[in-house]
């Protein structure tokens, strides 16, 4: 019956080989069983360190960016300016936004000064030059707060096709294949060229690329898929869940999870799934935990696929056979045209 040679797949970690069956016998799910263990309800297993991939999102905080020296304020960065000698009514002491243009309103009285690409101590000297015009002889203190640059980094990236997230300014980082403090260290390694010790956290704001699949059989009428995220703690109940049940033609008796294999080893990993026991008896023994990237399977009905296909079958032979009687009513009606289904003029 079966063709090709069964081999056994291994993974490392915590998660061991599976039940396998050669390529030529998927439709036959139980016919290659093994007593290898699987996790399953009541007795999960870890997954492996999250690896990110496209189209994951990732929330990014900046916890410390102070500007390599010298740095040249910007628009939109928020700057702290103390003044003395100010107007009683109108102190300068507060945080000020650098406006889009490049300027810094200081209040009604003082208008606003233009700061953009200026050090700190050039924008210090400017605004005391701009102030001493209405003051006596201020002193001017100014502070960076927070860089543009720090609020383009803060919030929620997509990880792009190309596996890499963008910081604005900054430009993008390669974080695709990475753990989670592995793609802090290549950010904190990439915004050291612009940054003074860079202290960014990193934690997944969706987890987009490791999913598993709910395929059910249309009995002969297609397949339908779901796609659905996997967070490492659904079991097969979970699953079908999930999916909103099992459809009216799928068979309780014909469930299976196919679990990927590397491509070049010859076999497909199949779970044979005892539905009625989950559900009915509250067995474990084969309420598998689902992995990312697999496919649960719920195969149709003998008797209603059975159906489908004969109708299928029989339907172009029934309008042969409609077009035929009705063209052979046709032709008798021309050549006797006296004749009807009644009886006529000259019945009794």
């Amino acid at each position: 019956m079966v063709k090709n040679r069964t081999r056994l797949i291994l993974f490392t970690g915590p998660v061991l080989a599976m039940w396998v069956v050669c390529t030529g016998c998927y439709h036959m799910p139980t016919c290659c069983p093994s007593n290898i263990p699987v996790p399953r309800e009541l007795d999960k297993t870890n997954l492996p360190p999250y690896r990110i991939e496209p189209p994951d999102i990732l929330i990014l905080d900046v916890l410390r960016t102070v500007p390599l020296p010298p740095y040249h304020i910007q628009p939109l960065d928020a700057l702290i300016i103390r003044a003395t000698n100010t107007l009683p009514d109108e102190p300068i002491d507060s945080t000020f936004i650098v406006e889009p243009e490049g300027t810094v309103y200081l209040g009604p009285s003082y208008g606003s000064v233009k700061i953009v690409d200026m050090t700190k101590y050039q924008a210090q000297a400017e605004v005391k030059k701009e102030l001493d015009k209405i003051l006596k002889d201020p002193q001017v203190n100014i502070s960076i707060a927070q860089t543009r640059a720090q609020q383009q980094i803060r919030g929620e990236h997509l990880v792009y096709p190309d596996g890499t997230v963008n910081l604005g300014l900054y430009g993008s980082v390669l974080v695709s294949g990475m753990t989670i403090p592995e793609a802090k260290l290549a950010v904190e390694e990439h915004l050291a060229n612009y940054l003074e010790k860079p202290d960014v956290s990193i934690s997944m704001g969706g987890f987009n690329s490791k999913v598993y699949y709910v395929v059910t059989s249309g009995a002969s009428n297609g397949e339908t898929v779901l796609r659905l995220p996997c967070t490492g703690n659904e079991t097969v109940l979970d699953a079908i869940a999930q999916a909103y049940g099992i459809a009216p033609q799928g068979s309780t008796r014909r469930i299976w999870i196919a679990r990927p294999a590397p491509a070049d080893s010859g076999c497909c990993q199949v779970l044979p799934v005892e539905w009625d026991a989950i559900v009915r008896g509250g067995d474990t023994t084969t309420n598998y935990q689902i992995l990312p990237g697999d496919r649960v399977y719920i195969q149709a009905q003998f008797l209603v696929t059975l159906n489908n296909i004969v109708s299928k079958i029989a339907a172009p032979l029934e309008r042969i056979f409609g077009v035929t009687l009705l063209g052979s009513e046709a032709i008798q009606q021309v050549a006797h045209p006296g004749r009807s289904g009644g009886t006529g003029s000259g019945g009794f």
